[in-house]
Formats: C-alpha cells, structure tokens, sequence
C-alpha cells in the first residue's frame, strides 16, 4: 500500500513539473515573461531540476531585465550541464547588462589541466563511467579465468589491465570534481548595490561597491558575514543577504 502511495506522490509530482514547465513554455511564447518565470519557479519548489528549465528561466528573467536573476539561473543550467552552449552564450549577454567589469584572472599550470580535464562532466556522470568501467573489467576478468586457450588470455589479461587502468583515472576524476565542486562555492550578487568591508562588522571604509549581478566566490560565514573573493582576487566581507550561492 505505502508503495503505491509513494508512486501515485511521484506520478503526481512529475505530472505537476511537466505541466508547470511546459506552462512556462506557452506564457513565454506569449511574451508573458512574469507568469512564464512563475512557472518555471513553480516546478522548482517541486524539487525538479534540471538545464533546460533554468536556462528557460533565465531566459524569462532576462526579458524582464532582472539581471541578477538572469545571470544565476544561467549559471545553475551550466552547472547541472557545462555543455550547454545556449545557457553560455545567453550568460555572456546577460553579463553585458551587469555595472562591473572585473578582471578573471585565469587559472595555470597542471591543476588547470586537471581541471579542465575533470570538469567535463559532473562527478555524478564521472560515476557512472566509473561503474561501467568495473563492469567491463569485471567481464574481462571472468573470460580470463574460465578460459582454456592461452592467446585469449593475454587478450583478455590486456584488456582486464587496461579497464582497470582506467578505472582508476575515472575514480580520480569523480573525486577531484567532486572535491572542487564542495570547495569552490560561487555566488551572484542579487543586491543593487553592496560593500565589500575589510572586516565582518559594520562601519569602517569599505574596500569598495559592488553591484547586481557579479559574480563571488564564498570563503567563510561568520554571523550573517561571508567572506568573498571576486574574479580578479580581491577579497573581503559582504552581508550574506546580498548574495545567493550557486550551489
């Protein structure tokens, strides 16, 4: 009974998603963008994520010329898919739109080269390689113990080395893009216009202002304090309400 309970939850959720998104599509066409996002933030609070659905609802906000919201949910499609040619080209115009121009200072060396690597899937799908990889070395395996004949052992004693070798690179890649994916923590900017102090308090000369839509880098929280770091390596402390992380 709790079974069939919980698949008429999910039918019902699913149903309600699909609805909500493909109702964001038809307010959207109608150049209804305010009821398009609404949408759009309708299927999100059912807990459905996915790329398409925030690059439409970046799309929605970018109409509206929220740039702030624009810029995030742009962002949050190319985190779930860096593929996403779309989301990238939008997110490079929605940023044309924002008032700061910082410097990013491009990383270099061999930790670039194993992040670009790493970076070209989630860890998730980094993962399920990883699995696919132990079945074939686990199928290799097996061919070679039971087999008889001595050339298609060295076949398969080849291939089982290989799949193995690979598996272990797999392996690595998940867990250096997992470990970046919890280490770095970037975040807009959603306030009109905010201090960057030298310290969590207030009062006191501020580094200097920022505003809606910059991109941050979250370092530390104290109280309602998050210490940042902009694209161009400055540092310092903003109020945790103005910003709104990514992840």
């Amino acid at each position: 009974m709790k079974n069939i309970l919980y698949l008429f939850l999910f039918s019902t959720q699913f149903f309600f998603a699909q609805s909500g998104f493909e109702n964001g599509n038809a307010f959207y066409a109608k150049g209804k963008y305010t009821e398009a996002a609404a949408a759009y933030e309708s299927v999100l609070k059912n807990n459905q994520h996915s790329s398409e659905l925030y690059f439409n609802l970046g799309n929605a906000y970018y109409k509206l010329n929220q740039v702030a919201p624009a810029i995030y949910n742009y962002e949050k499609a190319l985190v779930l898919n860096p593929e996403n040619v779309e989301a990238a080209g939008n997110l490079k115009f929605a940023q044309k739109r924002t008032i700061d121009e910082f410097k990013v200072i491009p990383k270099v060396g061999f930790a670039k080269l194993i992040q670009d690597f790493t970076g070209q899937f989630d860890y998730d799908v980094w993962g399920k390689i990883a699995i696919g990889f132990s079945f074939l070395f686990f199928t290799f395996f097996l061919v070679y113990y039971f087999s008889r004949k001595p050339l298609l052992k060295r076949v398969f004693f080849t291939g089982m080395s290989v799949a193995f070798v690979l598996l272990l690179v797999v392996l690595s890649a998940a867990f250096f893009e997992k470990k970046y994916y919890y280490s770095e923590r970037p975040a807009i900017v959603f306030a009109e216009k905010t201090d960057v102090k030298k310290e969590p308090r207030e009062g006191g000369k501020p580094l200097l202002a920022i505003h809606e839509g910059a991109k941050v880098y979250v370092f530390e929280t104290i109280g309602k304090w998050k210490k940042i770091q902009l694209t161009d390596g400055t540092s310092g402390w903003i109020e945790s309400s103005t910003i709104k992380e990514l992840k």
